[in-house]
């Protein structure tokens, strides 16, 4: 959006890129960030639903800071101690009052000056009080944008059930793939090959699996076909859980139960 002008509420900390989106939230000096990539989650619809979902959970644990907390931070150019209070200094270099000022609201702002030609020497402790008294005035939260509110108020969006989980980097399609599939590629060793559509399926620590599909002996619409069905196995294979060895034990004594009680009932005399 153009400077000045709040992204709308949808958007709010959320930038569009090439990729996908990114979101990026600063609470009081921490900065919060993650992408969100169109290839990671399926589609641009998917990787902004995620991309929603995690801003509103950093919107609703990490609010901003009261808003006293922030009037009272000194600014870079503040010479006095005191956040709020400062002093009119007449020619010559004489403090001539000191001034305590707060702002309310876009269409309230607190001022009071203690010149010191009526006061003394107490002007800056009364500016000081002062500015504790217009302070009381200051309540709530800091307001960063028109949408921070309404999400925290908002309970969670109960759209659980449309969030696709992040994809494995080897279920993302590259921009160089030519199948339209991941993990299925066409290779030609040299220009005058047939060449082969290959599977292939890398698990981290374990390396990768492939198998090559030769276009001169299944042609090439059957090779490529089954590289995808080969890759969809290996995926399979990738996903299945493990199987513990207390259970390959089981299996065969569950077996070997139903078959020794089959033999009894046959061996049973009829009645």
């Amino acid at each position: 959006m153009p400077k000045g002008i709040p992204n709308p509420a949808a958007m709010y900390g959320i930038y569009p890129r090439a990729w996908g989106f990114e979101v990026s939230i600063v609470r009081n000096g921490t900065r919060y960030y993650k992408q969100f990539g169109r290839a990671s989650y399926g589609g641009e619809e998917q990787a902004l639903l995620q991309a929603q979902n995690w801003r509103d959970g950093v919107v609703r644990s990490v609010p901003p800071v009261p808003r006293r907390t922030r009037a009272e931070k000194l600014r870079i150019n503040n010479t006095t101690g005191v956040s709020g209070v400062f002093c009119q200094v007449a020619s010559g270099g004489r403090v001539r009052a000191w001034v305590a000022k707060t702002y309310i609201g876009q269409d309230e702002i607190l001022r009071t000056d203690f010149p010191v030609n009526l006061v003394g020497e107490a002007a800056q402790a009364l500016a000081i009080e002062e500015r504790e008294r217009q302070l009381e005035r200051m309540a709530g939260l800091a307001k960063l944008h028109p949408a921070e509110e309404t999400i925290r108020k908002s309970p969670p969006a109960s759209h659980s059930e449309l969030l696709a989980p992040k994809r494995s980097k080897s279920e993302i399609r590259r921009s160089t793939n030519s199948s339209g599939v991941s993990g299925v590629h066409f290779k030609a060793p040299n220009p005058g090959h047939p060449g082969y559509w290959l599977a292939i399926t890398y698990t981290a620590g374990k390396g990768s699996v492939s198998k090559a599909f030769s276009i001169k002996e299944h042609g090439p619409e059957k090779a490529k076909l089954l590289a995808i069905e080969e890759r969809e196995r290996q995926l399979e294979q990738k996903l299945m859980p493990k199987t513990s060895t207390a259970d390959l034990l089981v299996i065969p004594f569950r077996q070997e139960t139903r078959q020794t009680a089959q033999a009894a009932a046959e061996a049973r005399p009829q009645q």
